[in-house]
């Protein structure tokens, strides 16, 4: 990727959008922001941070923990496949 090399990009892996699922990817972390694309079934996501926001349910259970994909870009975890029920990266500043 073209201008997403930084040194803590080193350390970044990806993760699977739950199996059959399109996901909304918002400009913020809750429902109420709004959507900037959609994900495509299968799509693999990198996690550079998290922060709380809307309590969104789905496949992988209940939670406020979003993730930032990309500069300005969020996702609800409850539908990433990180493994965890709690945060996997650091918190977004």
């Amino acid at each position: 990727m073209v201008g997403a090399a930084t040194a803590e990009a080193t350390t970044v892996r990806y993760y699977a959008v739950a199996p059959g699922y399109q996901l909304n990817v918002r400009n913020g972390p809750g429902t109420s922001y709004s959507v900037v694309r959609v994900l495509p079934e299968g799509a693999k996501v990198p996690v550079y941070c998290q922060t709380p926001g809307t309590t969104v349910t789905g496949p992988y259970g209940t939670s406020n923990i979003w993730d930032n994909i990309s500069n300005g870009q969020y996702v609800a975890d409850a539908y990433i496949n990180t493994g965890s029920d709690g945060y996997i990266a650091d918190r977004c500043s």
